[in-house]
């Protein structure tokens, strides 16, 4: 339980945390946020990594003057773009059967959710999922699995991940030095934490409210289709 709440601390004060990473290791911390992006977005085990939040804190961060906010909208979005290309070719590679078997690294209730959010959306949600965490992980991973040519992933892959990176710096390049929001850098973050999860807490109540209502339509002999 301890390190849930380190977690959670480290997140809401990562202002603080890259000051510090910043002060002890130098310019380094662009290789440290490099993998922190492409092991959230390339690893199904690793989808509770700060994404969004991480993103505006550097922004914030590089308003300061400390960091280039340049170099850090090139760096990041190589990272997005190979962690998702990462997670398409492992989904490539194990195919359907993900579906069938247990694997003890990938969530199934994500997995299935993210698949659902795939059928409706068609290849979009590549580009959707960048701003809708754990969706983000797992949509590559769908992709791959089958639904997608490389070709296409590729497109919506790099928009994708271009739009997510720069969007996220560059608010909180531009809001993060606010002095209000400096002196409330934590309500700011929890904020971004909390539009961001939105779409997903909407997602799994429709998911809830659509399975109760799936046996009434079976009783009333009509049929349910999932749009």
């Amino acid at each position: 339980m301890n390190w849930i709440i380190e977690f959670i601390n480290l997140v809401l004060h990562l202002d603080k945390h890259l000051i510090w990473i910043f002060e002890h290791y130098g310019l380094w911390i662009y290789a440290l946020v490099f993998l922190i992006i492409l092991c959230e977005t390339g690893l199904v085990i690793a989808p509770f990594l700060p994404g969004d939040s991480m993103l505006f804190a550097l922004g914030a961060f590089a308003a300061s003057g400390s960091l280039s906010v340049g170099w850090l909208m090139l760096i990041l979005s190589v990272a997005a773009i190979l962690g998702d290309t990462l997670n398409y070719w492992v989904g490539h590679h194990i195919g359907t059967r993900v579906f069938k078997k247990n694997y003890r690294w990938i969530n199934k209730e994500h997995l299935q959710r993210t698949e659902g959010f795939y059928d409706r959306h068609g290849g979009k949600t590549i580009i959707i999922a960048r701003f809708l965490p754990i969706l983000r992980t797992f949509a590559p991973l769908v992709a791959g699995i089958g639904k997608m040519k490389y070709g296409r992933f590729v497109m919506y892959n790099v928009v994708g991940g271009i739009l997510w990176v720069c969007s996220l710096l560059l608010l909180g390049y531009f809001f993060g030095s606010l002095p209000f929001v400096k002196k409330n850098f934590s309500i700011a973050i929890l904020i971004i934490i909390l539009l961001s999860s939105t779409p997903v807490l909407i997602e799994f109540i429709r998911h809830r409210l659509l399975r109760k209502e799936r046996p009434d339509r079976k009783r009333k002999g009509g049929s349910f289709s999932r749009h």
